[in-house]
């Protein structure tokens, strides 16, 4: 959530923010002013009202004459009946306040380049070259079914469409990818290993900025009003909910695996044949609590560590800058980075490495002390967020990458260690 401040002291900021982002509803910034000052001027007016009451309180207080105390008290009730349909007004302004500000994404970086959608996205480096194959190279829904690793029919038996089961090495190479970029984060990257609930609370997934923007794509338990994370980027936001932490013990980074579960609405055809897009998938997230002044550097970082992961795992992969159309709703800068998966003869993203600034950690309400001093005054800090990296397309790209000839698939070399000697998946 934004800064009440930034609307007061920076609209034209906020309104060229929306402006790029292409945001539907441009009057936006005018109608929080307008709820703003409508709450300000009913705040001052029931605060001099206030004022007047403990006035004549105290000095009905000093009247000896009970009549006339009486007297004095009766025509302080509709002062008392004023305030009260005053103080409502201003819970009911404040909560139209609160459900419009909750809608408006956070204000972009300056340095982010402007575009409509996904399509003007800026590559800014590619590492590798896409693999050349002596032969017609299989895309991952023939390799898997053909090698009994994929089920498809059993997925939607269970289900429905868009699941499906990993069978032996096909299973234990989820597994294994897993163990290995947990291994990686926590090991050599600089991460603390966290295991978090699956299925968190509403105001978790407010707090993480999912409500009410993203409502429809989550899935809800209605009897117990939990909702399944969509990633662990929404339990690891509120990890330090409501708390004040010293700045001298930032950064925190954590690194977490949990499964996602997404109500995705997409159409039809190419885009969700195979594993690439279902409702049920796994991810290993990398999150990082800062100092502002630190954040910029700490997205650079993270961004290093997720091309790492892929280039450890042998992947041609490239990074590209997100559009002023295409960034996230809580993120002011975010890297894409996409791994080439030969058999679909395309790019599949794996990662989005974000800096959210302080839009997190307002609404999760985390904040930090720069002094230990009396007085030293809270401030938010800022949270980051990326995928190291999400499975199911790093998956299709390991497979695709490292198909033989005969239809087997080569286990990368730092696999190995968690696949119980298997090698070469036949």
């Amino acid at each position: 959530m934004l800064d009440i401040n930034l609307f007061r002291n920076q609209p034209d900021t906020v309104r060229a923010s929306l402006k790029a982002r292409r945001f539907a509803e441009p009057q936006a910034v005018d109608r929080v002013l307008e709820l703003d000052s409508q709450r300000r001027s009913l705040l001052t007016e029931a605060e001099k009202l206030k004022a007047e009451r403990n006035a004549a309180s105290k000095a009905i207080s000093q009247i000896k004459d009970a009549a006339e105390k009486q007297a004095k008290i009766a025509e302080q009730k509709g002062l008392g009946e004023k305030i009260a349909a005053l103080d409502e007004q201003v819970r009911q302004v404040e909560a139209d306040l609160e459900a419009l500000l909750s809608g408006i994404p956070n204000v972009l970086d300056a340095r982010v380049p402007d575009g409509e959608d996904d399509a003007q996205n800026v590559v800014i480096k590619t590492v590798g070259e896409p693999k050349q194959f002596p032969f017609e190279p299989k895309p991952h829904w023939d390799l898997g079914t053909s090698l009994g690793i994929i089920n498809f029919e059993q997925g939607v038996k269970l289900t429905g469409s868009r699941f499906y089961v990993l069978h032996g090495a096909g299973a234990r190479l989820q597994r294994a990818l897993i163990a290995f970029m947990l291994d990686l984060h926590t090991r050599r990257q600089g991460y603390s290993e966290a295991y978090t609930p699956f299925i968190v609370k509403g105001e978790t997934v407010y707090g993480a900025g999912q409500l009410p923007k993203f409502k429809d794509n989550l899935y809800r338990d209605a009897e117990e009003d939990l909702y399944m994370v969509p990633t662990a980027e929404v339990p690891l936001t509120c990890i330090h909910r409501d708390e004040i932490v010293d700045a001298a013990s930032l950064p925190f980074r954590y690194s977490a695996y949990t499964p996602c579960f997404r109500r995705e609405k997409v159409a039809a055809g190419r885009d969700v044949r195979g594993i690439k897009r279902g409702h049920q998938f796994d991810k290993v997230e990398m999150y990082s609590f800062t100092l502002p002044e630190e954040s910029d550097n700490e997205l650079e970082r993270m961004r290093e560590d997720a091309e790492q992961t892929c280039a450890e795992l042998g992947l041609t992969y490239r990074v590209k800058q997100l559009c002023s159309g295409d960034v996230g709703f809580c993120a002011r800068m975010t890297y894409d980075i996409e791994v080439w998966a030969p058999g679909q003869n395309e790019w599949l993203e794996v990662s989005s490495v974000s800096n959210c600034g302080d839009f997190q950690a307002r609404r999760a309400n985390v904040r930090f002390r720069r002094s230990r001093e009396a007085g030293a005054k809270p401030e938010f800090l800022h949270t980051l967020n990326g995928s190291g990296l999400g499975l199911p397309r790093t998956m299709i790209a390991i497979m695709e990458n490292y198909q033989q000839a005969d239809g087997s698939i080569v286990v990368p070399e730092p696999l190995r260690l968690w696949m119980g000697g298997i090698d070469v998946i036949r």
